[in-house]
């Protein structure tokens, strides 16, 4: 009878939602997400352009900055259509297939941003600390070497998924709280026991961005270190300046990151608009 129950009760799709309780504004609400897109794939695009034909900026650290435009064009281009279908087109639902591929670039494509991250801060840690020997350390085989690991391990750790959530009965409200579908969230609305899905989303999160972000730490203490023993403030000044824009990326990244996986797995009493605020924070302002 159980058996016959779920299946009579399966869903066929989930529903997404733009912003509650704005419906009547979705459309003028349309025009920043749009703004955000355009910005996002035009911007990334520029920047990939200008490297690729400047011979001057074949250079480490602009590769690493490729590597990160490919991945926040990929991020781009894997959510803001979804949203955008649901403000200008009221285009809420999303079979199952859809929402596990969706939800498989996703979460790809952000441990991809934060191996990105990692390698960056790898490279101003040479740069800063043993710049005799950048030029040996970091070469253009070795950077592909590296940028392919990085990628292999995030397909790897995130082809699972869609396959853990597929196994499952969705018999429970099939309302998803984002505009686009997030692993932590999706296998909250089966019906069967998660315990796996958990314990392994979360292991994941930690062998990926967990490590990244210590290994990122460690790297900027280590900077610290050695810039606090140059005797010349100038010079300490000109080699903490070569690491803000990346600071910043670090933390527009990861801040909402945390936040929003934290909400997901502990925060259940936690107001809906703080969600729904770091889940579009988390993925469209770090391409933008």
């Amino acid at each position: 009878m159980s058996a016959v129950n779920d299946t009579k009760f399966k869903s066929a799709v989930f529903l997404l939602i733009g912003l509650p309780g704005q419906e009547d504004v979705h459309l003028w609400i349309s025009f920043p997400f749009c703004l955000v897109y355009v910005i996002s794939i035009v911007g990334n695009s520029v920047i990939l352009f200008i490297i690729k034909t400047d011979p001057s900026l074949h250079e480490p650290m602009y590769i690493f900055l490729s590597m990160l435009a490919v991945t926040d064009l990929g991020l781009s281009i894997s959510t803001i259509p979804t949203i955008l279908g649901i403000l200008l087109f009221n285009s809420r639902e999303i079979s199952l297939d859809a929402c596990f591929a969706q939800l498989f670039f996703i979460h790809s494509l952000s441990y991809i941003e934060s191996s990105v991250l990692l390698l960056m801060a790898f490279d101003r840690f040479i740069a800063i600390c043993n710049p005799l020997r950048y030029a040996s350390i970091l070469t253009p085989p070795r950077i592909a070497r590296m940028g392919l690991f990085f990628v292999l391990r995030s397909v790897a750790l995130n082809i699972p998924l869609p396959f853990l959530l597929k196994r499952f009965r969705y018999c429970r409200a099939n309302v998803l709280s984002h505009s686009y579908c997030l692993h932590q969230e999706v296998m909250k609305l089966a019906c069967s026991d998660i315990t796996v899905n958990s314990i392994y989303g979360l292991s994941i999160k930690l062998l990926s961005e967990g490590l990244d972000s210590l290994l990122i730490f460690l790297s900027y203490v280590m900077i610290l270190k050695t810039v606090l023993s140059v005797a010349s403030h100038t010079e300490c000044l000109r080699a903490l300046n070569t690491c803000v824009s990346h600071l910043c990326a670090v933390l527009l990244f990861y801040i909402p990151e945390i936040g929003l996986s934290v909400i997901h797995r502990f925060g259940n009493s936690s107001p809906p608009f703080l969600q729904i605020f770091l889940g579009y924070v988390y993925l469209l302002v770090p391409p933008l």
